[in-house]
């Protein structure tokens, strides 16, 4: 597997790289990879089928110039910016068939990441459909959500390791469709941030997943895809699917 540690310039580029390295997959130009990126301004990203009305504090956003953006999986909206580690990874169905199944690929891929977190002494379970939490509180500090190729699919979740929690509150509201666990709990109730650095999370993870090798920059084959995308996409902050 290959390890990209790769953050770009803009939240609109950091979302598309990923479907990026998903079509280079599908296509057979480029095998399964594992990338790490962190964003360092704040941002919204819908899920696939998010309501912007439903799940955004609009005055809020719009008060402080808070980008808005769409992703291609599903998943609900979420706050991104500086604390929190975004991890994708690009897996083989033929390599790895416990990810053909939807189900089972949440449980396989998250039960990988919460024995790596285990050995840093981070106690969390897994909570279906597609969270962690840390055992201790029931508070969550992982949510994943995937797009599904042909042969390929790409997962990604966020890694809350220091961030600020009340602006989660600030500016997303309450979700309508709520795992159990969280029996009603507000967002400073309910997320956590994960005992430990950025550093050691990459590191178990990377050991987790059996990394080989690392590419350190973006290909000029990915910007060129890249770029593309961007421009039928369009330029602009307002919400868009990515």
């Amino acid at each position: 597997m290959l390890l990209k540690d790769i953050t770009l310039a803009t939240p609109q580029e950091n979302i598309l790289y990923d479907n990026v390295l998903l079509q280079l997959a599908e296509e057979g130009r480029q095998g399964e990879t594992l990338r790490f990126w962190e964003s360092g301004q704040f941002f919204v990203v819908l899920g696939r089928i998010s309501k912007l009305e439903q799940d955004v504090h609009l005055p809020n956003v719009r008060r402080d110039a808070i980008p808005v953006l769409r992703r291609s999986s599903g998943g609900g909206t979420v706050l991104q910016g500086p604390g929190c580690l975004n991890y994708s990874l690009v897996l083989s169905k033929e390599l790895h068939p416990q990810v053909v199944d939807l189900k089972k690929s949440y449980q396989w891929i998250l039960g990988n990441i919460i024995t790596a977190l285990d050995r840093l002494g981070v106690k969390a379970a897994f909570r279906p459909l597609s969270d962690i939490a840390l055992v201790d509180g029931e508070r969550k500090i992982s949510g994943n959500a995937q797009k599904r190729g042909r042969k390929f699919i790409l997962h990604h979740g966020t890694l809350l390791y220091n961030f600020d929690l009340d602006e989660i509150t600030e500016y997303l509201t309450m979700p309508r469709d709520i795992p159990e666990y969280r029996n009603g709990r507000r967002h400073s109730d309910f997320v956590a941030n994960i005992p430990a650095p950025a550093r050691s999370l990459k590191d178990v993870l990377t050991q987790a997943f059996q990394v080989s090798r690392e590419a350190k920059k973006i290909s000029n084959e990915e910007e060129n895809i890249l770029s593309r995308i961007k421009q039928e996409e369009g330029e602009d902050n307002g919400p868009r699917r990515t």
